[in-house]
């Protein structure tokens, strides 16, 4: 890995392993129908279902894989942002809940319209655009006094107050061990709801390239004398940066976040060639285009204050067993559940579509 940098330097690195696991993240996002806002409507309307067992296998096997590799020494996320920098509880409460209602409104989170994109969903692409200038603003833009207020109302520090495993004292290896039981039973649920064998596969490979995200940072950090943040998949702010990155530079910067959107865009696109799924789909009577657009601000602005989207957030930093990320997490579920309930007393026939 010393080698490795020396000859190309920590960007293009990041940028190379990004790519290569965006690859595997996009396919394999695309065939497993991986969607945080699909499990959500399935369970708002007590269907325990194919969407929701294929979320709770890629889950468990990131938890499973990521846990694993710190048992064994491989891996240390001490450093990551989601546990040794301050947090904010408010912001995951007020965050998630924005973010989960954002993603019942748009019929997708921030991964799913990525990938949604590559396969010609012009309603995802529009709704990607507003929902990464929206984080943009929040983050640097007219936003930000709005999410630092929010953000300061109640915080926590980092260090072992927001590591739950060390605040509670479990050890990693007794968390792999659980979460490999979950994987098991979710597989089993997952093949009880018809889903085949391929798509359970890649809902493992979507769960494996957060450990994989871990991994990647970690190795690079360790090997390099630069500061390198330790960090795994999120969307909503490497989309920002890169959105920017192309509009405000004639070359792009690289880093793990610029390489991880391309990744997974042509990832989804390769697969939806593959299986003829790549079609184009508009903006039609039933699919309101403001009702897109209401669910992108609000995960634009949700997932900034959230402290990361649905995998982001939900996935990377739950892997790891960061207090905010869960906390982000359970609210997006409680966002999207009651969202999709409102939606649907509202709009019976539409609700499931």
């Amino acid at each position: 890995m010393e080698r490795l940098i020396d000859l190309y330097g920590e960007g293009p690195l990041l940028f190379v392993i990004a790519i290569g696991i965006g690859l595997i993240f996009g396919a394999a996002a695309q065939h497993a129908r991986f969607c945080l806002r699909a499990a959500t409507v399935e369970f708002a309307n007590r269907m325990w279902g194919a969407r929701l067992a294929i979320w709770f296998v890629a889950f468990s096997g990131a938890v499973s894989t990521v846990q694993f590799m710190i048992a064994q020494d491989v891996l240390d996320v001490s450093q990551a942002r989601q546990i040794a920098t301050t947090g904010s509880l408010s912001g995951a409460i007020i965050g998630g809940l924005m973010f989960g209602a954002g993603m019942i409104l748009a019929r997708g989170c921030a991964s799913r319209l990525l990938v949604l994109s590559a396969t010609g969903n012009l309603r995802a692409i529009v709704t990607g655009l507003v929902l990464t200038l929206t984080a943009q603003a929040s983050l640097r833009g007219f936003l930000a006094p709005v999410r630092e207020t929010l953000s300061a109302i109640w915080t926590i520090p980092g260090g072992a107050s927001r590591d739950l495993l060390s605040y509670f004292g479990i050890p990693s290896q007794t968390i792999f061990y659980v979460a490999l039981f979950c994987l098991i039973l979710s597989c089993w649920f997952a093949n009880r709801q018809k889903n085949a064998a391929t798509r359970i596969i890649a809902a493992l490979l979507v769960g494996l390239c957060i450990g994989l995200g871990w991994l990647g940072t970690y190795l690079v950090a360790q090997a390099s004398f630069e500061v390198v943040s330790v960090a795994s998949i999120t969307f909503t702010g490497p989309s920002a940066d890169t959105l920017m990155g192309l509009i405000n530079t004639r070359t792009l910067p690289l880093s793990f976040g610029s390489g991880l959107v391309p990744g997974v865009f042509l990832g989804a696109l390769i697969m939806a060639i593959t299986t003829r799924e790549a079609t184009l789909q508009r903006f039609e009577p039933n699919t309101p285009m403001e009702r897109y657009l209401a669910g992108g601000l609000l995960m634009g602005f949700g997932s900034m204050l959230a402290g990361g989207c649905a995998v982001g957030a939900g996935m990377s930093g739950g892997s790891i067993f960061a207090l905010t990320a869960w906390v982000a997490l359970l609210s997006m579920w409680i966002g999207a559940v009651l969202t999709e309930i409102i939606i649907a007393k509202k709009s019976p026939n539409t609700a499931m579509a």
